[in-house]
């Protein structure tokens, strides 16, 4: 298995030799990764809604050993990033992180939610800024 801070460097790199081919080169990558993720995420997504969100992102933090904060109400999941652990090993990096590094999360979660009822709003902010937030609705 690939170590992780070789995993998101290769990432970065992917993303910007994608992206100087073609930018449609690059939504194609992501949608790709999308596609992959709806195989796993929507089913579960449409049957339990904002609560599958919930317990989805919340076992991620615990897996990628985020600095995160989830909530969970009637209207709406946030999940707030307070420190990326892929954006921060991107800028500890000696190779300059790809402008729209941020994107890919954005990239594959949307096509997901859209399959299963869903709508997310992103705030990526700063891309050099390790900290970002979404909210997923019932559509």
């Amino acid at each position: 298995m690939i170590p992780s801070d070789h995993f998101v460097r290769f990432y970065n790199e992917v993303f910007k030799a994608l992206d100087k081919k073609s930018s449609q080169d690059l939504r194609a990558y992501w949608d790709e990764v999308g596609r992959q993720q709806a195989e796993v995420l929507a089913k579960p997504f449409r049957k339990g809604g904002l609560k599958a969100c919930y317990d989805y992102w919340s076992r991620i933090i615990r897996e990628e050993n985020c600095e995160a904060e989830v909530e969970l109400t009637n209207e709406y999941f946030e999940f707030r990033m307070l420190r990326c652990p892929s954006l921060s090993k991107v800028l500890d990096n000696d190779a300059e992180p790809f402008e729209r590094y941020c994107e890919h999360c954005s990239g594959w979660i949307t096509p997901v939610m859209e399959q299963c009822g869903l709508r997310v709003e992103f705030n990526i902010g700063d891309p050099h800024e390790p900290a970002c937030s979404f909210r997923i609705y019932y559509q």
